[in-house]
């Protein structure tokens, strides 16, 4: 029956791949029909698509032929009318002959007469220029006699200025004369000028000394400002760093700037100090040392107000946190200061180890900031080594019992247990400094700042001494002005009686040079008539050449006004014909200009014929030297005949065929491959149809060769099953279940059980029965099965747990009794207990086992000793 049940399973698998194979491509086969129905509909619009494009065709090619004929024809045309305005072009030049030559000989005497009438005006240029140069001469001749008046009358205001200069030279003489006449002899002045010569000697040395005073202090004044100018750009750099320093506060934690902000202008609102975030306040020693503190101190405190007073953290904290919502650290320095606390060893004991300093030493910080980080951190007790501390670090560890240490590059902790009282230490690398890199020598910043209010005080006192220094220097420069005055005057009173001798002295040779220099008026008189005299003569000698030229200059106007006229007459004659001549000019351009028209119109229409036939010569894809083919002319005779016709035709095939869109060869291809497609498809489904239908009449033999057997062996367990819960009081059957015949891997075994009167038969499930009645279901159902199966033995293990008493006890019989009948299995019942007064059988044999930590050794082990024991205990309780 197994094998039958597997053919049966593997049977149905394949009629299942054949149903779902033969269902899929009988849909696909539909669908493929379907499909070529609407490729039927698109072939039959392709092959009506096809006939309208190829009467398209047709046209396109004949379109050309038409154009070209009708160009053809104009070009015929236009090649008359060009021959025509050709021959008129011809008669018009031969009447304009006679005309043109008059006009040319009518130019060549208006050309010679105009010849001789630039050839007069050149001598009356000439001679107009000589008249010219002799008036030009004239002008020049009375230019020298009035330049002679005027050096004549310069002489006479020269001697008129001698006289003038003279009488007032000798005026002047005679009140220097009264002035020297009236003068005393002057007093003895020099002991006044001595004593004025002696004060002014006094006052200098006092002014030199006042002078050199100032210069010194001066001096000292440049000297102060620029020490001055020192102290201030290098505080100005000092400045600066700690600008670095707030510009990475603010780029990392701008909430702590923003409240370093507030604090600066709010520091009147606390009641004592108040130090900025750690990271503005710690100055390094060293940059290269920054690594140490950093990894010391924890980012949160770095960036954390220090306070001396808690009442004033907690005000800030308020402020800064419920009322500005900025997050912000702040910490306390201790009541008690720890600034100054001292190390647990000093640090000469632990140079041999490689330490250089602790860290609090490597540091400057205001008192409440050292004080939390001697508190907080015990930077006073945290020493720094090198790399020779590195080396031998296991030793130090062991030898100075260090809880802190810092290497050249790491930091270690060391831990001891308080379980094991072990030491153990951790390392870790240190990382590069970020806040403390930039850092601020507060010892010099705090001496600077000293130094630079003593010399303000310094130059304060020097401004003052310098003031009082300029107002003496400015009272004695007065005093030196009126003592110079007053001897400027005594010199003066002296000096003047010499001067005024010296000067009546030069007046008098003055007065002799002037009389020496006297003019004769008279005698220049007579030089300036002479030269007058002879100008004059000069002057009409050019007049006479004058009248010549003028005269000369008139009698060729007048032979020049005769030819003007005679050109004017010429001329007037010359226009006249040229008026008549123009007359028919315009007639004969007009005929140039039609004919050139018509000839360039010739010229292209040829082109065009030329390009018109070489266009329908390649739409018909014909040579140049071949004719239009029999079969196209036949075409050709049954289309429209004129452009217009052609185009509408044309206009109307193209919308026709514009109608069916998306069409093109590759419909034809599909409809004629989906035809084959569904012929073979067709053929396969006839032959799948077959091979499904031999496998159901395989199935149905199989079927009933199975199902038949197995329907009488069910009956036989449903037999066993209920006289078992029959024997029991109870109610149980078994049957073959199923949902779907053809489902044979679906079959199953279907148990329905009942232990109580007032129920009905239900199916045994995880769910519904008890977890001992489950356990008489399985027992008895294996027991039913066994008589139907034979096996050497078979293994119970534990089937009684769970059980109540009674049904344990059910169980027990039934397996006894079908356990010791003849021919029949080996029994093992496994159990770690058992009922009381249980029916045996001397077929069955019960063996213990014995096991757990208290039990005997084999070799303790004595049965006999153990029977006693339980007899006398057995009599006690008896008593």
């Amino acid at each position: 029956m197994y094998q039958f049940h597997c053919e049966l399973k593997n049977f149905r698998e394949k009629e299942r791949e054949l149903e779902n194979l033969f269902r899929d491509k009988t849909n696909s086969l539909e669908k493929m029909r379907q499909r070529v129905e609407r490729y039927k509909q698109d072939v039959e619009r392709y092959h009506e698509r096809k006939r309208h494009l190829d009467l398209i065709e047709m046209l396109e090619r004949k379109r050309p032929w038409v154009e070209y004929e009708n160009v053809r024809q104009q070009h015929e045309e236009v090649k008359q009318s060009r021959d025509q305005a050709k021959e008129e072009l011809k008669n018009l030049k031969e009447m304009q002959f006679p005309v043109k030559k008059k006009i040319q000989e009518t130019e060549e005497y208006f050309k010679n007469l105009d010849m001789k009438i630039r050839d007069k005006a050149a001598e009356i240029k000439d001679i107009s220029q000589k008249c010219k140069q002799k008036q030009d001469a004239l002008e020049m001749k009375d230019k020298q006699i009035e330049e002679i008046h005027q050096a004549l009358r310069m002489k006479k205001d020269e001697e008129m200025d001698r006289q003038v200069k003279i009488h007032n030279t000798q005026k002047m003489i005679e009140e220097w004369k009264n002035e020297l006449s009236t003068m005393a002899v002057s007093a003895d002045l020099q002991p006044q000028t001595d004593a004025v010569n002696n004060e002014l000697k006094k006052l200098q040395e006092e002014r030199a000394n006042i002078d050199s005073d100032i210069s010194d202090l001066t001096a000292e004044k440049m000297n102060q400002k620029r020490e001055e100018k020192r102290i201030t750009d290098r505080l100005g750099q000092l400045n600066n760093i700690m600008n670095m320093k707030e510009e990475n506060l603010k780029g990392k934690f701008r909430d702590t700037h923003s409240a370093l902000m507030w604090l600066r202008n709010n520091k009147d609102k606390f009641k004592k100090k108040v130090c900025e975030p750690m990271m503005l306040e710690i100055n390094m020693k060293d940059n290269r040392h920054a690594k140490y503190v950093e990894n010391h101190i924890s980012s949160n405190d770095m960036r954390a107000f220090v306070f001396e007073s808690q009442e004033d953290m907690e005000k800030f904290l308020v402020e800064m946190r419920d009322h500005q919502k900025l997050r912000v650290n702040a910490v306390c320095a201790p009541a008690e200061s720890c600034a100054e606390s001292l190390p647990s060893r000093p640090i000469e004991e632990l140079h041999r180890y490689g330490f250089f300093s602790y860290l609090r030493e490597l540091f400057d910080a205001p008192h409440p900031v050292m004080s939390y980080l001697c508190s907080q951190y015990h930077v006073h007790d945290v020493p720094v080594g090198t790399e020779k501390t590195r080396n031998m670090i296991e030793r130090v560890i062991q030898e100075t019992k260090l809880r802190q240490i810092y290497t050249a590059e790491e930091k270690y902790i060391v831990k001891v247990s308080a379980y094991t009282n072990l030491t153990f230490s951790t390392n870790t690398s240190l990382r590069e400094a970020q806040f403390l890199t930039s850092s601020v020598d507060t010892d010099e910043r705090r001496q600077l700042e000293n130094e630079q209010r003593d010399i303000n005080n310094t130059l304060k006192s020097l401004d003052m001494h310098l003031t009082t220094l300029f107002e003496r220097q400015k009272h004695l420069e007065h005093r030196d002005n009126e003592l110079r005055q007053q001897k400027k005057e005594l010199l003066e009173r002296g000096n003047r009686r010499r001067q005024l001798e010296s000067k009546i002295g030069v007046k008098y040779d003055s007065l002799r040079q002037l009389e020496e220099d006297a003019i004769s008026l008279e005698d220049e008189y007579q030089q300036a008539n002479v030269k007058i005299k002879e100008i004059n003569t000069q002057k009409a000698r050019l007049v006479t050449e004058l009248m010549h030229h003028i005269k000369n200059c008139i009698s060729l106007n007048i032979l020049k006004a005769d030819l003007v006229l005679q050109s004017t007459t010429v001329a007037a004659e010359k226009n006249r014909l040229e008026s008549e001549c123009n007359e028919g000019s315009v007639q004969l351009r007009a005929a140039e200009q039609r004919f050139c028209e018509l000839d360039e119109r010739k010229r292209l229409l040829t082109e065009n014929c030329k390009e018109l036939l070489k266009k329908a010569q390649q739409v018909c894809k014909l040579s140049p030297d071949q004719r239009l083919p029999k079969e196209f002319q036949t075409a050709f005779q049954a289309l429209p005949t004129t452009l217009e016709e052609i185009d509408a035709f044309l206009n109307e095939e193209k919308t026709r065929a514009s109608c069916f869109t998306g069409l093109n060869a590759s419909v034809v291809e599909e409809y004629n491959k989906q035809i084959e497609e569904i012929q073979q498809l067709t053929e396969y489904l006839e032959e799948k149809k077959k091979e499904l239908d031999n496998y159901k009449q395989n199935i149905s033999q199989v079927k009933e060769r199975w199902l038949n057997p197995l329907k009488k062996l069910i009956e036989q367990i449903n037999g066993k099953f209920s006289n078992f819960f029959s024997s029991m009081q109870c109610v149980g059957e078994v049957d073959l279940h199923v949902e779907n015949e053809e489902e044979y891997d679906k079959y199953g075994i279907r148990i329905r059980v009942k232990f109580h009167r007032s129920t009905e038969l239900r199916e045994l499930t995880p769910y519904h029965q008890s977890g001992g009645e489950k356990s008489v279901s399985t027992m008895l159902y294996l027991m039913a099965l066994q008589e139907l199966n034979r096996c050497p033995f078979r293994v119970v293990d534990e089937i009684n747990q769970g059980m109540d008493p009674m049904n344990e006890r059910r169980v027990f019989e039934m397996v006894v009794k079908t356990a010791c009948k003849e021919s029949t299995s080996q029994y093992f019942f496994i159990t770690p207990k058992l009922l009381q007064n249980l029916t045996y059988n001397d077929k069955m044999t019960v063996l213990f086992v014995y096991n757990g930590p208290f039990m005997l050794e084999a070799n303790k082990w004595n049965l006999k000793s153990f029977c006693r024991r339980r007899r006398r205990l057995g009599r006690m309780d008896e008593q």
